[in-house]
C-alpha cells in the first residue's frame, strides 16, 4: 500500500465532500480504538473543525483513558480540534429502568449492547445538527462489508465512511504512519459495548487477519469443502457472520406495489 498517498487521498476526499456539502466540519465518537483514532486524525488533517465526543456508558477505564489521551494528542497537533465529554451512563440506566423487566437478564444483553451504540449515534447527530457538521463513521472494510460487525443505526449510522474501503491491517499501517499513540495500536480491538474489556476476537472467534483471508477466499468463490483445520473453522465463522448480518450491508427492502394495484 502507498500509505502516504492513501492518507492524502482520503484527506482530500473528506475536504471535497465537506466543501460540496456546505458543512462546517466533522464530529466523531472517540472510543480509544484504532479505527476512531485513525479516522479522527484524517478528519483533523483536513483543516476543518473537528469535534471529538467521548461518550462513556459504564465504560472500562482503560478505554476511556486511551480515548482521552488520543484527543489530547490530536488537540496538540491540530488547532481546530475540540472535545466534549458526554456521560451517557445515567441516560442508559434511565432507559433500562423504563423498559419492561425480563425474567432472565442475559436474554437482553445483546439488545442493551446495541442500545449503547444507538445512544451514542443520537448524541453525535445532536452535535452535528447543532454545529453544521458531518458525522464521520469509523467502520473498516471487514466490519462493514465482511462480517457486519457493527450496530445497525448505531455506529453504522453515519454521514460518510472515510476508512470503509480499508482492511483492518491497512488501518494499522496508516495508524503507525500517522503517529497514533502506541497504547491504541497495541490494544486488542473491542467494540466497547459491554462495559468490560472483551475483545472483538472474543466475540467473533477469529482475528482480523484471519477474517481478511476468509473475505478474500469468499470473494474468490471458494467453498467450505476447499479447506480443512483452522482454515475451515475461520471460513465458516466468516460465512456465518456474513450471512446473518447481510441485512446491514444491503439497502432497506422496499415493498414495491405492482402498478396495476395503484
Amino acid at each position: 500500500m502507498h500509505t502516504e498517498k492513501v492518507i492524502n487521498y482520503i484527506v482530500n476526499w473528506l475536504k471535497d465532500y465537506a466543501t460540496n456539502a456546505g458543512v462546517k466540519g466533522f464530529v466523531i465518537g472517540i472510543s480509544g480504538g484504532i479505527d476512531s483514532a485513525v479516522t479522527s486524525t484524517l478528519c483533523a488533517k483536513t483543516g476543518f473543525p473537528l469535534l471529538c465526543l467521548e461518550m462513556p456508558i459504564h465504560q472500562a477505564p482503560s478505554q476511556v483513558n486511551r480515548a482521552l489521551n488520543h484527543i489530547d494528542w490530536l488537540k496538540k497537533q491540530y488547532p481546530k480540534v475540540s472535545m466534549t465529554q458526554v456521560n451517557l451512563t445515567p441516560v442508559f440506566d434511565s432507559l433500562v429502568a423504563a423498559l419492561p423487566k425480563v425474567d432472565n437478564e442475559e436474554d437482553r444483553f445483546m439488545s442493551l449492547a446495541n442500545t449503547r451504540a444507538r445512544l451514542r449515534m443520537t448524541s453525535l447527530y445532536y452535535f452535528a445538527a447543532l454545529n453544521g457538521y458531518l458525522v464521520a463513521g469509523t467502520g473498516n472494510k471487514v466490519e462493514d462489508f465482511g462480517v457486519g460487525f457493527y450496530t445497525k443505526y448505531g455506529d453504522g449510522g453515519v454521514d460518510l465512511s472515510p476508512i470503509a474501503d480499508l482492511l483492518k491491517t491497512e488501518v494499522y499501517t496508516i495508524a503507525k504512519h500517522l503517529g497514533i499513540n502506541n497504547e491504541i495500536i497495541k490494544a486488542a480491538p473491542t467494540d466497547g459495548l459491554w462495559g468490560d474489556d472483551r475483545t472483538d476476537e472474543d466475540q467473533i472467534g477469529a482475528t482480523y487477519p484471519e477474517l481478511e483471508w476468509a473475505m478474500k477466499m469468499h470473494d474468490a468463490g471458494k467453498k467450505a469443502e476447499d479447506f480443512s483445520g483452522r482454515d475451515l473453522e475461520v471460513f465458516k465463522i466468516y460465512k456465518r457472520f456474513n450471512s446473518a448480518n447481510k441485512h446491514k450491508m444491503i439497502p432497506i427492502p422496499v415493498c414495491e406495489i405492482p402498478k396495476n394495484l395503484l
